[in-house]
């Protein structure tokens, strides 16, 4: 299987769980009559983060990562410390929101509604934060530093 698209396709399934979860946010501010909208948000959420994880997986198995110094010797110093600095939060931060992603949906599935309450808003800033600076993270390596497609190969 050619890996060519998978950097768009990943940035694709990053930007729709962001929506997603922005809108079972909205469902779930007009309880009680949307909460099923907003569980079915949160659920097709979590399948595109599930299925962006397996292709990001799969990706860098088979292409390994770029360094940006190596891949971009002519980017300033100042933008790739840009880079890191969104970086750095994003990688931190999803190894985090991955376990909270879990325990927020066992206590929705368990109806434990005060711990899922608790844990909930924690868990939807983390995960749209890691959503949104995914696509960030993307747009800066395949536009704002041309010529990555064909250094990642």
């Amino acid at each position: 299987m050619s890996t060519q698209y998978f950097p768009q396709i990943n940035a694709s399934l990053n930007a729709a769980a962001g929506i997603l979860i922005c809108v079972g946010y909205f469902f779930i501010t007009r309880r009680p009559r949307a909460i099923v909208p907003h569980a079915v948000c949160m659920i097709a959420a979590v399948i595109c983060s599930a299925v962006f994880l397996g292709c990001y997986l799969y990706y860098h198995f088979h292409v390994g990562a770029t360094r940006v110094s190596e891949a971009f010797p002519n980017v300033s110093t100042t933008l790739r410390w840009v880079y890191y600095i969104v970086l750095f939060p994003h990688l931190t931060l999803a190894m985090f929101v991955l376990p909270m992603i879990g325990v927020t949906i066992y206590h929705a599935a368990r109806r434990n509604w005060p711990k899922h309450v608790k844990i909930a808003p924690w868990t939807f800033g983390m995960w749209l934060y890691v959503s949104v600076t995914g696509v960030i993270i993307y747009w800066m390596l395949y536009h704002l530093f041309p010529g990555i497609e064909q250094s990642a190969r």
